[in-house]
């Protein structure tokens, strides 16, 4: 997939860089998972990118920022657990994600073009010389048959949830057996791969499962001490009203995002911040999407961003990439999501109105 896409936009101003990020939003779909995400991205698109003269700067920001899409766009992991947390839908949380996933992605290309069509040195198209040789019917029909598996890979998730077919863990099923016959198909599959496959996912399982029974006990300790009251009493007293105790609550998650791994913040910090934001009059669904992209933001935000340090340790050493080089590049996208912080802000209907449309 990634091959097709690269000879379909390499030939542009940074055609590359606006690939990666199509090709992470693709993949985000798929894996729902930031680190096997940035990985994947940064061992596929960074040498492609770097070798043809783009700036690694660019190049580096471009794969944290597409890779870190796996957390929020469906279906995301974080969105299954946060759901349960704060009481929500999980089919509602993907719908509330979808529209903000993709904004964010098409902001990444925007910015990329821009860019890039302002210093051409930064994204250097493929010469003409370089490129494949075959036509515009060629290219789509390789296109479609590229973009087929994965396409249905993500219907077998998301539509079977979008279309009310079945709920997620039902989806989740349905995936796995379309991943099953997918495999079959183009005769990849074998019994050694079902094995490696359970062992991965007993692996997972057990990891969540501890960590989520550690956080229960803090989190009922915590309250039943009174813990809870104490915080609330704290935020609620902020100066500025509601969203000024909605700042603070969004600085909170961001600091602990930029140090902690999401699965800790989403069983500790959900439940005991989910009343305070029920209370000061927020609709629930759009808050925890607001906190979600604001994880996001805080996984790639430096100098503490696991997924730089994810890049850092995956990218290969002879392209050169400095964690300077990674810093640099991430910065502008994390000023894109500030941004998008905004505007869904400003038009909370950008969040909810699909999941208020498809579901009830």
């Amino acid at each position: 997939l990634y091959k097709v896409l690269y000879e379909a936009l390499g030939g542009l101003r940074g055609g590359l860089a606006v690939v990666t990020i199509i090709f992470g939003t693709i993949l985000a779909a798929c894996l729902g998972v930031i680190t096997a995400s940035v990985t994947i991205l940064s061992l596929i698109a960074l040498s492609p990118m770097v070798k043809r003269g783009y700036d690694k700067s660019l190049a580096s920001g471009t794969v944290v920022a597409s890779g870190t899409l796996g957390i929020l766009i469906p279906p995301s992991i974080m969105l299954v657990v946060y759901g349960p947390q704060a009481g929500l839908s999980i089919g509602k949380m993907f719908m509330a994600a979808f529209v903000p996933g993709l904004i964010l992605s098409g902001s990444y290309i925007t910015y990329i073009v821009v860019r890039t069509m302002l210093n051409p040195k930064l994204g250097p198209p493929i010469p003409p010389e370089e490129r494949p040789k075959i036509s515009r019917k060629e290219l789509l029909i390789k296109l479609i048959k590229a973009t087929l598996p994965t396409a249905i890979l993500i219907l077998a998730v998301l539509g079977t949830i979008f279309l009310g077919i079945a709920p997620p863990t039902e989806a989740a099923a349905m995936g796995s057996l379309a991943a099953v016959l997918l495999a079959i198909f183009y005769k990849k599959f074998s019994w050694d791969l079902v094995k490696q496959a359970g062992i991965q996912t007993l692996r997972v399982s057990a990891f969540v499962v501890l960590i989520a029974g550690a956080c229960y006990a803090f989190v009922g300790i915590f309250m039943s001490a009174g813990g809870g009251d104490v915080v609330s009493q704290m935020i609620m007293s902020v100066p500025g009203g509601k969203w000024g105790a909605f700042g603070v609550i969004m600085l909170i998650v961001f600091l602990l995002g930029m140090f902690i791994e999401w699965i800790g913040i989403v069983f500790i910090i959900v439940p005991i911040f989910t009343p305070i934001i029920t209370a000061l009059g927020f609709d629930p669904l759009w808050a925890g999407m607001m906190i979600c992209i604001n994880l996001q933001m805080a996984f790639q935000t430096p100098p503490m961003a696991m997924s730089i340090f994810v890049l850092r340790g995956t990218a290969p050493p002879e392209l050169g990439i400095t964690m300077s080089d990674i810093i640099k590049g991430v910065i502008p996208f994390v000023a894109i999501i500030i941004i998008a912080l905004i505007l869904f802000t400003i038009f909370p209907q950008l969040i909810l109105w699909l999941p208020n449309h498809m579901i009830g």
